[in-house]
């Protein structure tokens, strides 16, 4: 659909019949995201608008996953990266639901360690991580090595 704004062109997302929709990540998050919850699912559409205008944050990023809903482990693993990420559930277009992720005192197996000489780096064992946001900043702390690390570390362990 192409919207015209002030003699300008706009090109709008398609809005999905049923499924997810994750708003207000941050910018160029949107494919950690994605990556986060495991790729694109098979078979089901996966549009990401990367960067897009937000009058709140400046710039954000989008994701709409058609026929799946997230599940409240893939929701609390969204607030690692995105505390303040707005999850709409969509059913015949219309948002039935709207959930903030919220982030669980303990998450396990969702990201890697970053400390290379981690237990968790050398043998089949889960990560498990506490975490805790204070003023908006996430820190995770390994339950095996009880190293402490920002959210930016984590970001690259994905």
């Amino acid at each position: 659909m192409t919207a015209k704004t002030d003699n300008h062109k706009e090109i709008r997302v398609q809005a999905i019949k049923n499924g997810t929709v994750i708003d207000h990540l941050p910018a160029s998050f949107g494919l950690l995201i994605i990556k986060l919850l495991g790729g694109i699912p098979a078979r089901k559409i996966v549009t990401l608008g990367s960067n897009l205008k937000s009058r709140a944050r400046g710039l954000k990023d989008l994701i709409k996953i058609e026929g799946r809903e997230l599940t409240e482990s893939e929701v609390n693993k969204i607030a690692l990266l995105a505390p303040h990420a707005t999850i709409n559930i969509v059913r015949d277009y219309r948002v039935i639901k709207k959930i903030k992720p919220h982030l669980p005192e303990i998450i396990k197996g969702a990201v890697s360690c970053p400390n290379p000489r981690c237990i968790t780096n050398h043998e089949i064992i889960s990560t498990i991580f506490h975490t805790r946001i204070d003023k908006k900043i996430v820190t995770l702390s390994c339950h095996y090595c009880e190293k402490q690390f920002s959210q930016a570390e984590i970001v690259k362990y994905v």
